[in-house]
C-alpha cells in the first residue's frame, strides 16, 4: 500500500446491523478521499464495556429494535428487525472468511456486505459453511469460496485474534468503529466525521509534500 495514501480501518462485528447500515457508505467515503479500506472483523469486546444484545436490559433491547426500523427507513435499506438466524450460532467462520479473502487480495468488501445482507435482509444462516461458500462464490469467485473453512488455517486465526487485541488496545468497545490515523469514530452515524478526518488527512499530506 502507498504509505502516503490514507487508510480507513473498519473494526466491526459481521453480525452487527449497524455495521451493515454503514458498510457501503464507509467504502464510498473512503473511495471519495482516495483512502484504502482495511476490514478488521472482531467480536464484542466485553473487556472495554461492550455488552451483547441478549445481555442488555429489556428497555435497551426494545429501543434497539425501534432504532433499527428508523435507520432502515431513513437509509432505504432492506432489513428485518428480527431476522431468523440472529443472534448467530457463531460468527467466527464468516468473520475469518472475510480475513482470508482480504488477505488473498480478492473482493472481501463485496463478500462482507453480502454476508451482512444475507443475515439482515434475506434470512440466511451465516453460520452455515455452504451458505458462506455460495456467497463467496457469487461475490468474489471460486477462489474465495475455497477460502471459507472451519477451522481456518493458523495465520487467519492469528489475524482474527490480532484484530481483537488491537481493538482492545485502541479502546474500542462497540462496532462498527472506524479508525483514521489515531482517531476512533464509533457508529455508522459518525461517518460524516470519518469523511472530515480523511479530508483533513489528505490536506495535511498535501501541505507536507509542498513543504
Amino acid at each position: 500500500m502507498d504509505e502516503r495514501r490514507p487508510e480507513l480501518q473498519i473494526f466491526y462485528g459481521i453480525s452487527s446491523p449497524w455495521a451493515y447500515f454503514g458498510a457501503r457508505r464507509a467504502v464510498a467515503i473512503a473511495a471519495e478521499n482516495g483512502a484504502a479500506v482495511r476490514l478488521r472483523p472482531i467480536r464484542i469486546i466485553e473487556a472495554n464495556g461492550g455488552i451483547p444484545l441478549r445481555k442488555r436490559p429489556d428497555a435497551r433491547q426494545l429501543y434497539h429494535e425501534v432504532e433499527l426500523r428508523r435507520w432502515r427507513d431513513y437509509l432505504g435499506m432492506p432489513l428485518n428487525p428480527k431476522p431468523k438466524f440472529y443472534p448467530c450460532r457463531t460468527i467466527e467462520p464468516a468473520a475469518q472468511a472475510v480475513i482470508a479473502i482480504q488477505k488473498a487480495g480478492l473482493d472481501a468488501i463485496s463478500f462482507s456486505f453480502a454476508v451482512q445482507r444475507a443475515l439482515w435482509a434475506e434470512d440466511r444462516d451465516i453460520a452455515d459453511l455452504s451458505t458462506l461458500r455460495d456467497i463467496a462464490r457469487a461475490t468474489a469467485g471460486e477462489a474465495a469460496a475455497r477460502l471459507v473453512a472451519d477451522p481456518q488455517v493458523d495465520d487467519i486465526v492469528a489475524e482474527w485474534h490480532g484484530n481483537l487485541a488491537d481493538a482492545e488496545r485502541l479502546g474500542i468497545f462497540g462496532t462498527p468503529t472506524y479508525v483514521v490515523g489515531r482517531e476512533l469514530f464509533w457508529g455508522q452515524d459518525r461517518l460524516e466525521f470519518v469523511d472530515r478526518a480523511l479530508k483533513a488527512s489528505n490536506t495535511t499530506e498535501m501541505r507536507e509534500e509542498k513543504a
